[in-house]
């Protein structure tokens, strides 16, 4: 411990330590050349194109479980030029994610901008035991995606605060609540936009291919990743105390900067307050309404034959949600002092989709390359030939699902937007596996895990190095090695934890969400 603390209880053995560099920059450097996610779909549409003339040239078919002969169509001819020509603004405006993400974000980015996420992460990690702190910074941080990005700015350098507050390394905090808003990015008991963004794509790939399939919906994970959440609370706390605190050692303010240590933990204004607790009462009585026309057996709300599972709840929760966020939004807004008159709302939701331009390139050029795949047929021939490997391998049960998991790793450690490498593995495992006879919620779940655990090792995400420069802060020293030393732990290990959950829920043959089950 004393040679940890002399070392400032973050450097990692010179030959550990240029390991890991060598295995960032190798990433990095692989990563570099990936072109902008934009441009990635258009090479990929290109790409299609072009195999598409190629296997129709050859003859390549495929014949279908139900007996049907499936050909390749030919992109590269008068029909191909035709259907792209004609199709594109379709693909567009009808790519399913984009409208439902949009609604979305008028809600949680209206939220985000008036304060009300900060303010309620900033209220909930303040004044608790000191035994329970780091359960609280996990809980908090896993809710965080709720903000989506901002969380990762806000809530690791407050956790570090508190941590040197009551007298624990500050780099330990940091760390820990990065792993649980980055690593744990999926995970929530909430319905967040990633559940809308993950589950638009899927419904777009499963019934592009399968129409008669039934559209993925946001609530179809929410079983299993609210179960996750409360799994990796534990997981990250017991990682973060059993092993990066001991390796941290005593924190030695000798290579801090002093201006960090000095700062003070912004204690909620009255106003702030007063904001948070009017917006809770104005949810909890929109809540209330809500309930009453779905609880009563005749509600509203319920399906025609009274259910809850098919019906006008299920299918319009995003429009419920949209509302729930903007009573919170505006509740605390006008009492924080944030909103000072009705046209400052709009004024924010613009902000707020401003910040979705990027996204919205993103679909357009995602949106081609889904619905050429689809249209030549190569998704149907690679998903019924790969399904079809799988049998003969004997791999259809949880194993081929826990395979997909670590390939989504993998390529997450080169593709880190969610959403650009869902567009892109969709197309081809979505069918496949939807042929074995999994529900595609399911395999959106395996996809979702593999997406989370390595978001904290990729040089590519922008957010390590953000990451590293508060690290530098603490600790002067510390250096891009030293953190990937500290991370790797975290990242295996909850990658084998949710792997671990994530078999013993199929074997149990739990549901994933309300009403799905694993199988079709």
């Amino acid at each position: 411990m004393e040679n940890q603390t002399q070392n400032g209880g973050s450097q990692k053995p010179k030959k550990e330590e240029g390991r890991a560099l060598r295995f960032l920059s190798a990433i990095e450097r692989a990563g570099n050349k990936l072109p902008d996610p934009f441009m990635l779909f258009i090479y990929l549409a290109v790409f299609i194109a072009i195999v598409s003339w190629i296997m129709s040239m050859l003859g390549v078919s495929v014949t279908t479980p139900e007996n049907e002969v499936v050909e390749v169509n030919n992109m590269i001819s008068a029909e191909g030029l035709t259907f792209a020509l004609s199709s594109m603004l379709d693909n567009f405006t009808g790519f399913a994610p984009l409208g439902l993400v949009l609604v979305m974000m008028f809600g949680i980015g209206l939220a985000q901008h008036v304060g009300f996420f900060e303010v309620v992460m900033r209220g909930m990690v303040m004044n608790i035991p000191k035994n329970l702190v780091t359960y609280m910074i996990i809980f908090v941080g896993l809710l965080g995606n709720l903000a989506s990005d901002a969380s990762m700015v806000i809530i690791p350098p407050l956790a570090a605060m508190i941590y040197y507050s009551i007298g624990k390394h500050p780099i330990a905090g940091l760390l820990t609540a990065f792993v649980a808003v980055s690593a744990g990015f999926t995970a929530n008991v909430l319905i967040a936009g990633t559940d809308v963004l993950l589950s638009g794509i899927s419904t777009q790939v499963i019934q592009g291919q399968f129409p008669d399939a039934r559209a993925v919906s946001p609530l179809d994970n929410w079983y299993f990743m609210s179960a996750s959440t409360i799994m990796l609370v534990f997981v990250v706390s017991i990682i973060s105390k059993k092993l990066i605190e001991p390796r941290l050692g005593e924190f030695n303010p000798e290579f801090a900067d002093k201006s960090i240590l000095t700062a003070q933990i912004e204690k909620l204004r009255p106003e702030q307050k007063r904001g948070v607790r009017n917006a809770l009462i104005a949810a909890g009585v929109y809540l209330i309404l809500v309930s009453l026309l779905i609880v009563p057996s005749n509600g509203i709300l319920r399906g025609e034959d009274g259910g809850i599972i098919q019906s006008p709840f299920m299918s319009n929760i995003v429009p419920l949600i949209l509302f729930l966020f903007i009573i919170l939004a505006v509740s605390y807004g006008f009492t924080a002092g944030t909103l000072k008159k009705i046209s400052d709302i709009p004024e924010k939701m613009g902000i707020a989709m401003k910040e979705m331009s990027g996204f919205i390139v993103l679909v357009f050029a995602a949106a081609q390359f889904i619905a050429y795949f689809e249209w030549t047929n190569i998704s149907t021939i690679i998903s019924v030939n790969g399904s079809l490997a799988l049998e003969n391998m004997n791999m259809t049960g949880v194993g081929a699902m826990v395979g997909f998991t670590v390939i989504s790793s993998i390529v997450n450690l080169f593709i880190t937007s969610g959403s650009a490498l869902w567009a892109l593995l969709a197309p081809v495992f979505l069918p496949m596996f939807y042929q074995l006879g999994y529900d595609p919620a399911y395999t959106q779940v395996a996809f979702r895990i593999g997406d989370s655990a390595f978001n904290i090792l990729s040089p590519m995400n922008p957010y390590v190095v953000m990451l590293l420069g508060f690290m530098k802060r603490y600790d002067k020293r510390s250096g891009l090695g030293t953190l990937m030393s500290l991370m790797l732990p975290f990242a295996i290990l909850i990658l084998v934890a949710w792997i671990i959950m994530f078999v013993v829920w199929s074997l149990l043959g739990l549901q994933v969400g309300p009403g799905v089950d694993i199988r079709l």
